[in-house]
């Protein structure tokens, strides 16, 4: 059965709730902690996490670390690449340095990051126990707004201490992890469809519009992983996150105002190509009387074109937020752009037939989490290339031509929602009735 517009507003809040959580809750300064007993001799543990230890490359994420004139002031180049393609370097204090035991460290500056990034952020080492059963811990301090980075940290802290523990036992070091391999992810991508089935309801149909859904995200991600690149990421990943979407992960930091917009609009742009398609293929798929094929191809359609124009809602974390903050040179310009895009999408809302007052909620809830997570962004150390006028103009026109598309997509998706109706009642007769149905919907955009 269709969604009905009480329970899509729900999944909405839901959703806009879980976004406000994970990336705009302010959480104040915050420690984790992840401790592990490794069977290892305090001396090699002590190299492997010391940075002056000559172990510290252990994981490859310390290539060097040279000490400077002032005690306890060094500069460490890491494995991970900066905007440039060069190694990202930090310049980092060590503190309450106990030979074999602990030490604390801050970061100072970095190449990549402005230095108010770190300004808040303390990492200390601790080991304990006798030397055949070393008990080490690692802790992290920081200032956080929204739970997805603290969640992030304290897992991240727990691999890395797993793998830690491995690579002290038996030298072995494996990087990667679970959450991050392809089956992990198709498996997350299948609990996802299971979460939105019973929203759907427990129907073939409802089965179907969950499956649709999840790969219209799929699609979505692959949109922005090919953008990163186009713009030279030499390594792209897509995690998927069952009932939020899926975040696509470029392989440095931006480099370009240019970057940061083309890599957001494309997510939308690269369903731009394929919604047109599924149209065309759907009337065809009606000529020839293939009605279960046709009704898939138009809940595609459908689906991909109000999911893609709903990521280009002007808010501070949507695609389209990050599009208009790169294209519009003033905050004047910005608040008239954002103005104006929310309004076109209100309107298409409205002549696909939803009701006012759920528009109305709607707007209020986009304008009023767009004021929450403004400025919570990372910011850079230095300044991201400028656009130029064509830059600019090109964008523009871009974003112009992604949202008519996806607009129409939904426009033609919302006039052939009584055919779906009438499928779903053919659907549910009696085994062997669907075949001796002469219904055909209207091939007719």
């Amino acid at each position: 059965m269709p969604l009905s517009p009480a329970l899509a507003l729900l999944l909405v809040a839901l959703n806009l709730g879980l976004i406000f959580v994970l990336f705009a809750l302010p959480l104040g300064t915050r420690t984790v902690k992840a401790t592990r007993v490794v069977s290892a001799g305090r001396d090699r543990l002590w190299s492997a996490l010391f940075p002056f230890g000559e172990n510290a490359g252990w994981s490859g994420q310390r290539l060097a670390v040279e000490a400077l004139g002032e005690p306890g002031l060094a500069r460490m180049r890491l494995g991970w690449e900066g905007r440039d393609g060069k190694p990202i370097e930090h310049l980092v204090r060590l503190e309450d340095v106990v030979p074999g035991q602990r030490f604390s460290m801050r970061v100072i500056d970095d190449s990549s990051l402005h230095p108010t990034f770190w300004k808040d952020y303390r990492d200390s080492v601790e080991l304990a126990g006798d030397d055949d059963s070393i008990r080490v811990t690692l802790s992290r301090t920081d200032r956080y707004r929204g739970a997805a980075f603290l969640i992030f940290r304290y897992f991240a802290m727990r691999r890395e201490l797993a793998k830690f523990k491995r690579w002290a036992e038996t030298g072995e070091y494996s990087s990667g992890g679970i959450f991050e391999h392809p089956a992990t992810q198709i498996g997350f991508a299948a609990l996802s469809v299971l979460i939105m089935w019973p929203v759907f309801g427990l129907t073939f149909g409802g089965f179907l519009l969950a499956t649709v859904l999840t790969a219209v995200v799929a699609l979505h991600e692959l949109g922005h992983m090919a953008a990163f690149r186009v713009m030279g990421h030499r390594k792209v990943r897509m995690i998927f996150l069952p009932l939020l979407g899926g975040i696509a992960i470029g392989g440095r930091p931006y480099d370009s105002r240019f970057e940061v917009a083309f890599v957001a609009l494309m997510g939308a742009g690269f369903s731009a190509f394929l919604v047109p398609l599924a149209i065309a293929a759907c009337v065809y798929a009606l000529g020839e009387g293939w009605l279960v094929t046709a009704t898939i191809l138009a809940m595609l359609a459908g689906i991909g074109a109000l999911f893609n124009i709903a990521n280009l809602v002007p808010v501070w974390k949507f695609d389209g937020g990050q599009v208009l903050r790169q294209i519009c040179p003033g905050p004047v310009s910005l608040a008239l752009a954002s103005f104006l895009l929310l309004l076109a999408l209100l309107g298409i809302g409205r002549e696909a037939g939803l009701p006012d007052s759920l528009l109305m909620v709607s707007g209020a809830v986009f304008a009023i989490l767009s004021l929450i997570t403004a400025g919570t962004g990372v910011k850079p150390r230095h300044e991201l290339k400028p656009l130029g006028g064509m830059e600019r103009g090109a964008l523009a026109c871009a974003l112009v031509a992604v949202f008519v598309i996806h607009a129409s997509g939904v426009l033609w998706a919302s006039a052939r929602l009584a055919d779906w109706q009438q499928f779903e009642r053919h659907h549910r007769a009696p085994a062997g009735q669907l075949a001796a149905v002469s219904y055909r919907p209207s091939p007719t955009p």
